[in-house]
């Protein structure tokens, strides 16, 4: 078997088990993978919002996950309401094929999942199935993207946005940084804005200096070269095998 990664150092900015998938495959074409977590996942500074929400969820048609965190975080709030029986009355959406394996792992089904795994091809697929006398809950990062929630309003959709979790920079180990200065990344994967962000802010700019550095897609290749990052190559869809098949391109043109 042709390993095409074979002894390439792949920096992941992910915690491990948030991009399992993404290490294993990575792995598996002979990458040498180091995951790097940089953002902590917080409750929202107002929990009120998320707690009513999840109180009372029965009166919305649908709920609509934009992350697998966002699925973590309201079903939390919904033990915590006391409500999570009720869910099974709300028809549920998923941006993509991991959220939708994170609802399902809690019994639940999913009604809508777009294979692109975006927040417009999520729009693109619930479009056709809602009408303007529908309430949608659209349980958010507090930083997460608009244009889904945009959408919707504009198709008339009552939607209701409320923050189910926040991300701060996490503090970087002294053996983090120690590992990438004595061993430098040959590829670096980037899956958000914030996440280079915070890279940036914890590590500097020193460990990308001989880096291919590979985005998610174009909202995130975007925000890298507004912080003065070169983009090598964009994964084509926001999926572990895309991020895969970008990063090939990024080590061997």
């Amino acid at each position: 078997m042709d390993r095409r990664l074979e002894g390439i150092r792949v920096l992941v900015t992910r915690p491990r088990e948030r991009a399992e998938e993404l290490c294993f495959l990575l792995e598996d074409e002979g990458a040498e993978v180091f995951s790097l977590p940089l953002l902590e996942l917080r409750p929202p500074e107002d929990p009120r919002p998320l707690a009513s929400a999840a109180e009372h969820v029965q009166r919305y048609h649908w709920v609509v996950f934009a992350s697998p965190s966002a699925v973590e975080s309201f079903l939390e709030a919904l033990r915590l309401a006391g409500t999570l029986d009720r869910l099974s009355r709300v028809k549920l959406a998923a941006v993509g094929p991991r959220t939708a394996r994170t609802v399902e792992a809690f019994g639940l089904t999913v009604s809508a999942e777009p294979t692109e795994g975006t927040g417009v091809a999520l729009f693109t697929a619930l479009r056709n199935l809602l009408g303007p006398d529908d309430d949608v809950l659209l349980p958010s990062a507090e930083e997460g993207r608009r244009e889904l929630e945009d959408g919707l309003r504009d198709l008339g959709v009552r939607v209701t946005r409320v923050t189910a979790y926040r991300s701060t920079p996490a503090p970087l180990p002294p053996e983090a940084l120690a590992h990438l200065s004595e061993a430098p990344p040959q590829v670096v994967l980037f899956a958000s804005p914030r996440t280079a962000e915070a890279f940036l802010e914890g590590a500097g700019r020193e460990p990308l200096a001989s880096a291919k550095v590979v985005a998610i897609g174009p909202t995130t290749a975007t925000a890298l070269g507004q912080l003065g990052i070169d983009v090598a190559t964009v994964a084509e869809r926001p999926t572990p095998e895309a991020l895969v098949d970008a990063t090939v391109r990024a080590v061997h043109g």
